[in-house]
């Protein structure tokens, strides 16, 4: 390998190597049979999973947390995919500034947007409900959706839908039967990324969140504040698990569109 290709690959290695360190370090955790996050570890056993499963609390931070991602995850695609299908057209003076309104929660600090919410929430009376918490995380989720539905639709040929209108079809059967086919892996990665940043999601959850909507992410955020525990290692586990398996799903379709396309 020529040194030119080499810096860059052993920089990106290095940078790959210092994400996933303190990964590697505390997901075998989760397997320990010690009260404490220690090496080493004692022994190997599946308690703190079973914590997770068997403790109420836990229990109910998981269901809160799934029922919030995916009320996020089909509110923010939806919207998130409108959003990118209505701003692809050529109206530059017009779709500029409103793709730069609509990517302003990732730069708006956290704290800021809880406040503000916070604020809005008590007069319309969302504050402690999970619709609230719906609406926040679609909120921080949604540009992360049209982020990827844009990028999915500036990839694919236009004159596909051009020659299925010249043979007949309506505006609405082309979206139906080309364009959102088509757009569907940036569509999955998009839902698999608003979910994730939904279960993720602490600084909102603390602002607007009541005790009934506490998430598995608030959880572990109280639980490293008043008592570490190995289930918060557990936790991690399952979500870094689960986020995998996802964009495994979401890489197999992004095969079989593109095979089909072909």
């Amino acid at each position: 390998m020529r040194p030119g290709k080499l810096i860059p690959a052993v920089f990106g290695l290095l940078a790959v190597s210092f994400l996933l360190l303190p990964l590697l370090v505390i997901l075998p955790l989760a397997f320990t049979s010690s009260l404490f996050l220690i090496y080493p570890i004692p022994s190997f056993s599946l308690r703190w999973f079973d914590v997770l499963v068997t403790n109420p609390v836990w229990r109910a931070a998981i269901v809160n947390s799934l029922i919030i991602g995916i009320g996020t995850t089909i509110l923010s695609t939806v919207l998130g995919g409108l959003a990118s299908l209505g701003l692809r057209e050529k109206l530059r003076f017009v779709s500029a500034p409103l793709s730069t309104l609509f990517l302003l929660p990732m730069v708006v600090p956290a704290v800021v947007l809880g406040v503000g919410l916070q604020i809005l929430y008590a007069r319309f009376g969302l504050s402690s409900t999970y619709l609230g918490m719906i609406i926040a995380h679609t909120v921080i989720a949604i540009p992360l959706v049209m982020v990827s539905v844009t990028n999915s639709l500036q990839g694919m040929d236009s004159r596909l839908e051009l020659a299925a209108a010249s043979l007949g079809a309506g505006p609405a059967a082309t979206l139906l039967h080309v364009t959102l086919p088509l757009a569907m892996p940036g569509i999955l990665t998009g839902a698999v990324l608003a979910f994730a940043v939904s279960l993720d999601e602490v600084v909102l959850n603390i602002f607007l969140a009541g005790p009934g909507q506490r998430t598995i992410a608030r959880q572990m955020f109280a639980e490293l504040r008043d008592n570490i525990s190995p289930a918060i290692a557990a936790a991690a586990f399952l979500f870094i698990a689960g986020t995998i398996v996802l964009m495994a799903l979401v890489l197999l379709m992004r095969r079989r569109v593109g095979g089909t396309a072909s």
